[in-house]
């Protein structure tokens, strides 16, 4: 059976290769040479020679069966695969990782979403937003932030993940424009916590379907991209609201685990405002069930309006 460590040295080996892959022999100033590569990128010994370590030290590192590599080496190595910004910092993560040197980041096992933050996704409110955890599953929305992904509340509340949502269903394939550019950083955010914690059962099970059934998604893990998700701009097409671009932020949410608060943003007075509203008024139907209170089968219970003081009921959200 695999320790711990040889599963951390095994996460390192698997980004290495697949970093080395990416890089091309005249990227670096190396001749392509002659014949056909077996293997895209640059060869072992290339690597090694580039990062000044010997061939066979290179080989048991990405083996998995060194798991101690030096600060120095970790630097030298990144520098030879051309590494910037969030992807050099995750290898210098997995190195510390697979060393001991630091442990596993929390795994995000508990999905309670604390009532203070039900509050805030209430208060921002026209605007989308909703809460994830560390892998995008959905935890919690306002009505915008729900009807803001059309199908995905369908689905049950295990199956509520945003990268699964992007490959998997009818709707999140033309909902984001462009589709491409959004599943890459959908890919490239769970790369990145991927590596503190591979063996997550969660993370597992998710990349296990997604790898099957979506060669997109098989395609973009193998690249081995990292990006730690922050702000940005999203267009939509969304099927009731209309087109519209928003501007979102990211904020970590403390002692969760890795639970994350995204919230939308339109501009006063533009189109784009005028579809969020749209999006606010889509219906009537009832976005919850109140805490503690099971849902009776049967008709949904008609809205309730939130008495002065009390969490409105118009956020939903999973509770384990």
């Amino acid at each position: 059976m695999a320790t711990a460590g040889d599963a951390r040295g095994t996460e390192l080996g698997r980004y290495l290769k697949a970093r080395r892959a990416q890089v091309r022999p005249q990227d670096v100033g190396l001749p392509a040479g002659a014949g056909l590569r077996r293997t895209p990128g640059l060869r072992r010994e290339e690597l090694a020679a580039l990062a000044g370590v010997s061939v066979d030290y290179y080989i048991r590192l990405e083996r998995g069966r060194e798991t101690n590599p030096s600060p120095a080496v970790v630097d030298a190595l990144g520098r030879a695969l051309r590494l910037r910004g969030d992807a050099y910092e995750r290898l210098h993560e997995l190195a510390e990782l697979a060393s001991g040197r630091i442990s596993d980041l929390p795994a995000c096992s508990d999905h309670t979403v604390r009532d203070s933050v039900l509050r805030m996704l209430e208060s921002v409110r026209p605007m989308p937003a909703y809460v994830v955890n560390r892998f995008n599953r959905v935890l919690a929305a306002n009505p915008p932030g729900r009807r803001l992904m059309p199908g995905l509340w369908d689905w049950p509340e295990e199956r509520r993940n945003l990268t699964r949502y992007l490959f998997l269903h009818p709707v999140g394939r033309t909902l984001y424009d462009p589709w491409e550019a959004t599943v890459a950083s959908s890919v490239a955010h769970l790369r990145a916590v991927a590596g503190a914690d591979p063996d997550s059962a969660e993370l597992t099970a998710l990349v296990g379907e997604l790898a099957v059934k979506s060669p997109e998604f098989a395609r973009l893990w193998e690249r081995y991209d990292v990006c730690e998700r922050g702000g940005g701009q999203k267009t939509f097409r969304h099927p009731k609201a209309g087109t519209m671009t928003l501007t979102y932020e990211i904020m970590s949410l403390a002692r969760t685990g890795g639970q994350r608060m995204v919230v939308y943003q339109a501009a006063p007075g533009t189109p784009d405002e005028e579809a969020v509203l749209r999006l606010e008024a889509a219906d009537a139907r009832p976005e919850r069930t109140p805490v503690g209170h099971p849902e009776p089968a049967g008709e949904p219970r008609p809205a309730t309006r939130a008495r002065p003081g009390r969490q409105s009921q118009n956020v939903l959200i999973s509770r384990h």
